[in-house]
């Protein structure tokens, strides 16, 4: 499996758990590798997910693909962005070229796709076995398929693989230090993407513990200043909190940690747009999805519409709790009919059969240069691939020697200096240093 960023290590590595569970009658073995680039995870990050691989390593896209082969490997989950994806898929293609069997290559998203649907999945096609987590994601992606006369057969219905979880007893607060339950504010690194709605959001969470005592307000944190996640926090809440002047009540605090964990003890799930609330929806928990800065495309809760979870931290102070809409909930794939173990059996029939096949065509992406002659050669020079899928000269080295190995010293150097100045406060120098550091 290869991931990029921390959320998508988790996907992939829960996905492939799905698809091929653990234990002596089926011989898995999960090896994980993590595409280098600015939004690597570290081994705190990694932990977090409570996902173990039996291998893990670092590589570069060309040195991924020279990893692959069939007689390791039967099936490979990539858990990338789109354009990671289709660098990879043109990658081992080239690589596989004339091979009479190759590994199943499988791919999806990692959680709600509410914006570029037609871009991300078009880099996703090629793979054997795109994923849908959902009814509806599925219908959509073979709109997009067929819309632009592209196979749609390689979308697979199925769900988001880090669902589950014990059912939301309402009773259970009570035997706890707070009666009145647990509020759990999941934030998001770049929703909103600015200082005002951050602080304004951060303000009415600490407001919402200091008129409710009887409530515990817990601030569920995505990653600790200096690591970097799917996306790029520029403001942290760790450092606005910092900046709000009137100090916080004792029933209010900061948290990490898994998710899964977190909702063991949530009574509220309160966000704008986190997969979270599709994790919280799933268990029973009330769960609220904010309308205060607006219900807008850049935000992601226009996603939610019908949902019955739209709701205002007004409301919330003021004793709502949102009831979901039965209906929007079997659509997006969370507590659907019959149970969660059973939503992979589709995934896991497919991707079995393409891995007893004989021989598998080869991969066959949508994006080619005649069909895209301007757009993909960007692409797969990003992830150091030429536009026929082969290693660009001078692509990085796997030892660490030569040109290679000069251009990670230099990546680290200036992720650790965009570290330090974020840890200095100066949050204006660090985004342009890491924009260097992706050169």
């Amino acid at each position: 499996m290869l991931a990029d960023s921390d959320t998508r290590w988790k996907w992939g590595a829960l996905t492939a758990q799905r698809l091929v569970p653990e234990g002596p009658e089926t011989g898995g073995r999960l090896d994980g590798f993590l595409l280098r680039g600015r939004a690597t995870p570290t081994v705190r990050q990694l932990a977090e997910v409570g996902v173990r691989a039996d291998a893990l390593r670092e590589v570069t896209g060309p040195g991924f693909v020279r990893a692959m082969d069939r007689d390791r490997y039967d099936i490979i989950v990539l858990s990338l962005v789109g354009g990671a994806v289709q660098a990879m898929v043109h990658g081992l293609a080239h690589a596989w070229r004339g091979a009479a069997r190759r590994p199943v290559v499988v791919t999806g998203y990692v959680g709600v796709v509410y914006e570029k649907l037609a871009d991300g999945l078009l880099l996703r096609h090629g793979a054997d076995v795109v994923l849908a987590n959902s009814r509806h994601d599925a219908e959509r992606f073979r709109e997009v398929y067929r819309g632009v006369g592209a196979p749609a057969d390689s979308v697979v219905e199925c769900a988001l693989p880090f669902l589950g979880g014990a059912r939301y007893d309402e009773r259970a607060r009570l035997g706890r230090a707070h009666p009145g339950g647990t509020v759990v504010f999941a934030v998001q690194p770049s929703v909103p993407d600015n200082r005002a709605d951050r602080t304004y959001l951060l303000r009415r969470a600490v407001e919402h513990a200091r008129s409710h005592p009887d409530r515990e307000v817990v601030v569920k944190l995505r990653s600790k200043p200096g690591e970097h996640t799917t996306h790029i926090e520029e403001l942290p809440y760790q450092k606005l909190i910092d900046r709000l002047g009137d100090g916080v009540p004792a029933n209010f605090r900061l948290a990490y940690g898994n998710m899964g964990e977190v909702l063991d003890t949530a009574d509220l799930l309160v966000t704008v747009s986190s997969t979270a609330a599709l994790e919280s929806l799933h268990r029973g928990v009330p769960t609220a999805v904010l309308t205060d800065l607006g219900i807008r495309e850049s935000l992601g809760n226009h996603h939610f519409l019908g949902s019955g979870c739209l709701a205002s931290w007004d409301e919330l102070d003021a004793g709502h709790r949102p009831e979901p809409d039965p209906g929007w909930l079997a659509r997006q794939g969370v507590a659907a009919d019959g149970p969660y173990e059973t939503w992979f059996d589709a995934a896991r029939e497919r991707v079995a059969a393409l891995a007893a096949a004989d021989t598998l065509p080869p991969l066959d992406p949508y994006y080619t240069r005649a069909t895209a002659p301007g757009y993909l050669p960007g692409r797969l020079a990003r992830y150091g691939f030429a536009p026929d899928g082969r290693p660009r000269p001078g692509a990085a080295p796997e030892d660490g020697d030569g040109a290679g190995g000069l251009r990670r010293v230099v990546r680290h150097t200036v992720r650790e200096a965009a570290r330090g100045a974020y840890r200095h406060g100066v949050q204006r120098v660090a985004p342009v240093i890491r924009r260097m550091g992706e050169l």
